[in-house]
């Protein structure tokens, strides 16, 4: 996760710090062409120095709205307006692709419009389908040829589904895939926040629930926070996972596999010495907000 603003997971030793996505949205409203591409040079600036440190995959663009309500969402989304969303985050995303990086559209379909933060609650979205789609979910469509990869929220949608969205195939099969046009990888989001702990109403060990998020149409499961000490969960859901796969309770898919393979980055990366001098990375630091 290294969005810019106050999700920057890197922040010494030289990295640029990166406005929080709000920002954009205000300059925005003030000249629409300059934030665009103040959006993408945050996209260059970020993918390169990422790349110029060894990283080759950030979790960014924030889709989710900004409804005034959402801790936890807030200033990492670009604003209110879907259009106004889509269109700053596909700059942003061009960005990343000239410095080679794929891209990662969040939360499917919205996780701005409930206060409850998922890292400690579960939060439940009681709208319509047909609100959602309108709004939260719009940029999800209008973005399908641009998104590398989604991660769905960990919130609930009981309209939809008794599930949440990260752990529904509904979702994430028939609307994300079929109904939306979506066809690159689906992460889930951390399995170890409090909205990933309970499904159907049942505790989950971190096995279960990733059995359950591929299943459901996930390409790939994330355990995030869990490698301190001795990184017993990590290994306990690896072993879970093994022995799950062995006993025909999910499927290693070649397509999950190709939708993997083509996040990988593109082009070479630049060392960090060397990206300090490249006239076009000096060129976006002047233009970022």
């Amino acid at each position: 996760d290294h969005e810019g603003g106050r999700v920057q997971r890197f922040r010494t030793d030289g990295f640029t710090h990166l406005p929080p996505m709000r920002e954009l949205g205000i300059l925005w409203m003030k000249d629409q062409l300059q934030a665009t591409n103040a959006a993408t040079a945050c996209g260059y600036v970020l993918g390169a120095e990422l790349r110029a440190s060894g990283v080759d995959f950030s979790f960014t663009p924030v889709l989710d709205l900004d409804y005034g309500e959402s801790g936890v969402i807030g200033d990492r989304a670009f604003g209110r307006d879907p259009r106004v969303v889509t269109l700053l985050a596909k700059s942003l995303m061009h960005g990343l692709l000239q410095a080679g990086v794929a891209n990662c559209g969040k939360h499917f379909p919205g996780h701005g419009f409930v206060k409850a933060d998922s890292h400690t609650d579960i939060p439940v979205d009681k709208r319509s389908l047909k609100a959602i789609l309108a709004d939260d979910a719009a940029p999800y469509q209008w973005l399908n040829t641009t998104l590398s990869s989604v991660m769905p929220a960990h919130v609930i949608y009981p309209k939809v589904d008794s599930r949440p969205a990260g752990f529904s195939s509904q979702w994430l099969n028939f609307i994300l895939r079929s109904q939306l046009g979506f066809g690159g990888a689906i992460f889930s989001d951390d399995l170890s926040m409090a909205g990933a702990r309970l499904i159907d109403g049942k505790e989950v060990s971190y096995t279960e629930a990733g059995v359950t998020a591929l299943n459901a149409g996930c390409d790939m499961v994330l355990l995030c926070n869990q490698s301190v000490g001795d990184g017993q969960p990590v290994d306990e859901l690896l072993d879970g996972m093994a022995e799950a796969l062995l006993k025909g309770q999910w499927e290693a898919m070649e397509a999950s596999e190709l939708r993997r393979l083509a996040l990988l980055p593109q082009g070479r990366a630049f060392g960090w010495d060397e990206l300090m001098v490249q006239p076009a990375y000096m060129h976006a630091l002047g233009l970022i907000p």
